[in-house]
């Protein structure tokens, strides 16, 4: 991602950049000293923190506090914008989160990533910048996200099934791979992530399943392609879940 080394974050409350980024690209673990808020205007992101997982597709957006450790990966081509925000507005916002991206807030978000860095600010862009961290804040929260255990013999597992989500392991399996017993494994996994491993992967298999139907993909591919034996039951799982059958989910 576009370093930020050589320029000044303070130089204003919202400090915008824009770039382009090619499929497969993936960002390490890093944090920053002001807020940062991810939209990716087309392509899909997932976030991953040291808590939870994130998949955001276009017309969502990921707000990530001051100091966060994160790693920032892309699924395919992804334009993104970056924003970096005073952390004095963390008083409201200090959790990661999705957001809901409006037209009004994707409009904002444009116009800062086009103000210039080295130019003086004008009364228009400052009132720009505080409409757009108003928007920001008032947003709709999306629970787009699988939470991440600590245990690191967990977090193995976890990020073997967030690499490949049709991964047909069970949890024998699961449990091999992190050296433990079925039994201390199936209980560390609900202590820590609030669900079981099955319940985990399926929670990730429909975050990715919504990564891939933004691209346009087929509803039948998708549901091959995140370990469902048939449209059918995938269609009904991301029902139960949604609340729509995912050839009417917009993005």
């Amino acid at each position: 991602m576009k370093s930020t080394v050589d320029i000044d974050l303070d130089c204003r409350a919202v400090v915008g950049l824009a770039d382009e980024y090619p499929a497969g690209f993936r960002d390490p673990e890093h944090s920053h000293e002001r807020i940062q808020l991810l939209y990716a205007s087309s392509g899909v992101m997932s976030v991953v923190t040291d808590t939870t997982s994130y998949v955001i597709p276009p017309q969502r957006a990921v707000w990530i506090p001051s100091g966060v450790p994160h790693e920032v990966s892309c699924r395919g081509p992804v334009s993104l914008r970056s924003l970096y925000i005073d952390p004095r507005y963390e008083r409201g916002e200090p959790y990661c989160h999705i957001v809901e991206v409006s037209q009004l807030l994707k409009a904002l978000i444009i116009e800062v990533t086009q103000i210039p860095l080295d130019a003086e600010l004008t009364d228009r862009d400052e009132q720009v910048m505080s409409l757009l961290i108003r928007e920001v804040i008032d947003s709709r929260k999306i629970p787009y996200a699988a939470p991440m255990p600590n245990d690191r013999r967990l977090v193995r597992v976890c990020r073997e099934i967030l690499e490949d989500p049709a991964d047909q392991r069970d949890t024998n399996e699961w449990a091999s791979m992190a050296g433990m017993s079925r039994r201390s494994f199936t209980r560390a996994f609900k202590r820590e992530t609030g669900m079981g491993v099955a319940v985990w992967r399926q929670q990730v298999r429909l975050l990715e399943a919504i990564s891939l139907l933004s691209t346009g993909a087929p509803v039948t591919s998708v549901a091959m392609d995140v370990g469902y034996e048939s449209p059918s039951a995938f269609c009904a799982m991301f029902q139960k879940t949604f609340g729509v059958p995912p050839s009417k989910y917009a993005f």
